[in-house]
């Protein structure tokens, strides 16, 4: 009887309707395998639509001017589409059927979040590719913490490197703000934070380090979904106001007082992309005993001047902030950025006032595929 009873239990759970199930896709299919990556690095995408009149696939893979290319369908139904050899790098895709897109992939759980887009990727190794996966190395630490900022408590995200919590000794700090949209998630899902410092740390590439991971948007004190404002939708959103600047001494003063850091100029460093290069350059020069190590990544420099105490005195809060010390001044920009001559001009004001900086300049415009590459970058070459 008691075996009986066991199958009868085993059916009814098979039975019960999804939305009473506690675990509801326990019994889904194993459906097709839609991102498939050889090893001579050519991929091939699928997508199971069988009734679709026609299906394209989107990707930042694709030559430019490219806007989509289009799948074929097999008798199954499933529709595929099979790229060149791609080179090392994250990617991200999304398909197109029966002319409404994008459509993200059902069956894929690789997803991030871009300002409100959230997007499918897969990353190709054999390359930089291989810093943003997740590698057999000791891990970090990733918490989500909330702080006191002002008047205001605020969501940060704080990255600490393996063996932190069963060590002594004191870090170094990173201060790595994200762009217009975004928010204290940005750096860690997109950017690939944590990857990167893992593996950059396990192979001796870079010093072992905390990374804090702050909100720049003062609009709101958390991502969407984790504060009680509500199920807001993202957007444009940015602080170029000087509030941001104000409350930044708080933020460093809290992580000095909750983490073991070393409270100290020459171990301390801030680096922004976009509108968090914005901020990485009015904090620094607003603190200019706070950091000695400096990274504009494709950086918003003039912006809001008008009626932005921010850029009063801009020459001499700039030449203060290189007398007390900065041990580098990383600027980097893709050629096809839109914000490309912003930072020509800057560039040019910092040679007129004979401050030394570095400039790395690559392909590409405004996009993650960069600041990737400039956070690896920007990571080894501070607190040497």
């Amino acid at each position: 009887m008691r075996g009986i009873s066991i199958i009868l239990s085993l059916l009814m759970l098979i039975l019960l309707p999804a939305t009473s199930s506690a675990q509801q896709n326990l019994w889904m299919g194993d459906g097709v395998r839609s991102v498939e990556i050889s090893d001579s690095h050519n991929v091939t995408f699928r997508l199971y639509a069988p009734d679709a009149q026609g299906v394209a696939l989107k990707g930042d893979f694709l030559s430019e001017g490219i806007h989509s290319v289009s799948m074929t369908r097999g008798e199954d139904g499933v529709w595929s589409y099979t790229t060149e050899p791609l080179p090392s790098e994250m990617y991200y895709y999304s398909f197109i059927v029966d002319g409404i897109g994008e459509i993200n992939d059902p069956e894929s759980v690789y997803l991030v979040r871009d300002v409100a887009r959230q997007m499918n990727y897969f990353i190709v190794g054999g390359g930089c590719g291989d810093l943003y996966k997740p590698q057999a190395v000791p891990h970090g630490t990733v918490s989500r913490v909330w702080a006191e900022m002002g008047d205001t408590e605020r969501r940060m995200v704080v990255y600490t490197p393996a063996g932190y919590e069963s060590s002594r000794k004191k870090y170094p700090v990173l201060y790595l703000l994200h762009g217009m949209g975004g928010d204290e998630e940005a750096w860690l899902a997109t950017g690939r934070a944590a990857e990167i410092m893992d593996n950059l740390i396990a192979s001796g590439k870079a010093q072992e380090m905390i990374v804090v991971m702050t909100n720049g948007c003062t609009h709101h004190v958390a991502a969407p979904g984790y504060s009680e404002e509500g199920m807001w939708r993202p957007y444009m959103s940015g602080s170029m106001d000087g509030s941001f600047e104000t409350m930044f001494a708080d933020v460093v003063k809290w992580v000095d007082s909750t983490y073991r850091t070393k409270a100290k100029a020459d171990s301390r460093a801030i680096a922004g992309l976009s509108m968090g290069g914005f901020h990485a350059m009015q904090i620094s020069k607003s603190y200019p005993a706070m950091f000695d190590y400096v990274g504009l990544f494709s950086a918003a420099i003039f912006r809001g001047k008008e009626g932005v105490a921010l850029y009063d005195d801009l020459e001499a809060k700039l030449c203060r902030q290189f007398h007390e010390g900065v041990e580098l001044y990383w600027i980097a920009i893709g050629c096809d950025d839109f914000l490309y001559d912003e930072n020509v001009k800057y560039r040019a004001l910092l040679d007129s006032l004979a401050l030394p900086y570095t400039y790395h300049e690559s392909e590409g415009g405004h996009i993650w595929r960069n600041w990737r590459c400039y956070l690896t970058e920007f990571a080894q070459m501070i607190f040497k």
